[in-house]
């Protein structure tokens, strides 16, 4: 077979000369069966009418005369012609006969074996005699006394057998064709499914495919996950094990997971689920955030016919520290669009101390600017002295300035050593900030006074934040979808919404906090982190913040 024959078309042949032997074989069976029952069937027959010849007093009668033939040769005939016999040889014991069908063989010996009948038991056998092969049975015609007297000798020739033979192969014939053509159909209804389940493909393609697909899915470092439409997990690769924290592959077929069975969140196993397209989707997990893409995975025979959908493959990138890194540049954002707004108010402030000097007001311009100096050392000094650590503090200020531009009262108070409580800042930042920036949207859609309050309390076991807003609240039922990747009460933004929360809630859980949804006069937050005590590297301060407004 050439090696670049599809398993389709190799299992067809193979199956077409399986078929065609077997046809044979069957068919010269049946012939041989057959032809074999035909010699037996002759035999019986032949053996019955020589009995009922040997039998008839008129045989006993005659070979006492003394010109047997006289009377025997007419008989023979007639009963040789009623019974369609080839020959009935009527004889003496010592073979000479007394009929034959040729006159001239008549007293002429007998050719053939006599020897079991001259014991006096009829045999059948299969001879050549003066008119050539033949079926025979030889009978032995006995007196009173038991003594041998004659012997019928009556048979058809092979070639009147053949004939009789002849008669039945065109039912062997139908037989053997009849289960070629049904083997045939059948191999190609099973060469045609093969060609489909198999992309028409031979087995050296598959193989090597094969191959390439395990190394593949090895060297990739994106999580490789294949679905099927039953939902279960026919192939995915080692990567896609860790980041879904599942169980590494098994080769065994029938071990392949379903989805039912993992642990997975319930927006990431209902997007495998449903085999969806999908493009970037974020899907925060209980320690990761992963982007995940999915595409219908097709497959037409030959890239022949409509593509039919067999499953689906999903790729699942970890974007955790990506996250953590935006979480950051949010941060940055947040205090640099602070610094602008302090460069506006700035320069405001500059125009009125530059036209109160033209109008020779120095006294009053020394008053303001020396006024709203003393009002940005507080603010700074309030931040600073509320939390010890720099980078939260830098944050706080901003959200400060962001919460001044929205026109809402942002609340700090703060107690204990962040610093000590062996946090990272980068999980720090996670919490406040996205709790922070959830609060200042939920208050700046409520109505006035808008205000947010922040509590944060360092203690030796646990750091406590707490953040409320005066917006309209969670309502009872949405307090578990609230912290679901994509819910938001709040219009779409340019890249989604409803992930802060949703991160809060990864970095709670990663850390073995807790996480709990109030209310009072709108949205109350809490989380509870704990702490893990580090020796510090430099004295850290411990003060407490006061309000500011």
């Amino acid at each position: 077979m050439s090696p670049g024959w599809s398993i389709a078309r190799r299992l067809f042949l193979a199956h077409a000369i399986f078929i065609v032997v077997l046809a044979a074989f069957v068919g010269t069976a049946s012939f041989v069966d057959a032809r074999d029952r035909g010699y037996t069937e002759t035999a019986d027959r032949m053996l019955a009418v020589a009995t009922a010849i040997a039998d008839n007093p008129l045989v006993l009668e005659a070979s006492h005369a003394a010109n047997p033939s006289d009377a025997l040769q007419p008989y023979a005939l007639d009963v040789a012609a009623d019974a369609d016999l080839d020959f009935i040889t009527i004889m003496h014991p010592d073979r000479t006969r007394w009929t034959h069908p040729t006159a001239s063989e008549i007293g002429q010996d007998y050719i053939g074996s006599i020897g079991p009948a001259l014991s006096g038991e009829p045999f059948t056998e299969v001879s050549t005699g003066t008119l050539g092969p033949s079926v025979r049975a030889v009978v032995p015609v006995v007196d009173e006394q038991g003594t041998v007297r004659a012997l019928v000798a009556v048979g058809v020739t092979t070639s009147n057998l053949s004939i009789a033979l002849a008669a039945r192969l065109p039912a062997v014939l139908g037989l053997a064709m009849g289960l070629l053509a049904a083997g045939s159909v059948a191999t190609w209804l099973l060469g045609r499914y093969l060609r489909r389940v198999t992309l028409g493909w031979g087995p050296e393609q598959l193989a090597q495919m094969f191959v390439y697909l395990d190394s593949v899915l090895h060297s990739v470092r994106e999580g490789l996950v294949l679905v099927d439409h039953r939902g279960e997990l026919v192939l995915y690769n080692d990567q896609a094990a860790r980041l879904l924290g599942i169980p590494p592959r098994s080769p065994d077929p029938a071990a392949a997971p379903v989805l039912p069975d993992l642990d997975l969140p319930a927006s990431l196993a209902e997007l495998l689920r449903s085999g969806r397209v999908a493009r970037d989707e974020i899907h925060p997990t209980g320690s990761r955030v992963l982007v995940v893409s999915q595409q219908p995975a097709l497959a037409s025979a030959a890239g022949r016919g409509k593509p039919a959908a067999m499953g689906s493959v999903a790729t699942i990138r970890d974007h955790t520290d990506l996250q953590a890194l935006g979480s950051e540049l949010q941060s940055m954002r947040t205090l640099s669009d602070a610094l602008r707004a302090q460069t506006h108010e700035h320069s405001n402030r500059l125009h009125v101390l530059v036209s109160l000097m033209e109008l020779g007001r120095i006294s009053e311009a020394v008053e303001f600017a020396t006024g709203d100096l003393e009002l940005s050392r507080q603010l700074t000094d309030e931040m600073i002295n509320a939390v010890d650590e720099p980078v939260i503090g830098a944050l706080l200020m901003g959200k400060t300035a962001q919460a001044h531009e929205l026109g809402i009262s942002l609340t700090v108070a703060a107690s204990g050593s962040l610093s000590e409580s062996g946090l990272s800042v980068q999980d720090l930042v996670t919490v406040l900030g996205n709790l922070v920036d959830n609060a200042l949207d939920a208050a700046a859609s409520g109505e006035a006074p808008r205000s947010v309050d922040l509590v944060v309390r360092a203690m030796p076991d646990s750091v406590v934040i707490e953040v409320s807003d005066s917006g309209a609240g969670v309502p009872a039922e949405a307090e578990s979808a609230v912290l679901r990747p994509g819910f938001s009460t709040k219009d779409p933004g340019s890249y989604g919404r409803g992930l802060g929360l949703a991160l809060v809630r990864q970095t709670v859980a990663r850390l073995g906090g807790i996480l709990v949804i109030g209310r009072r006069d709108g949205a109350v937050f809490a989380v509870t982190l704990p702490a893990r005590p580090h020796p510090p590297a430099s004295p850290a301060a411990n003060l407490t913040g006061a309000p500011h407004a």
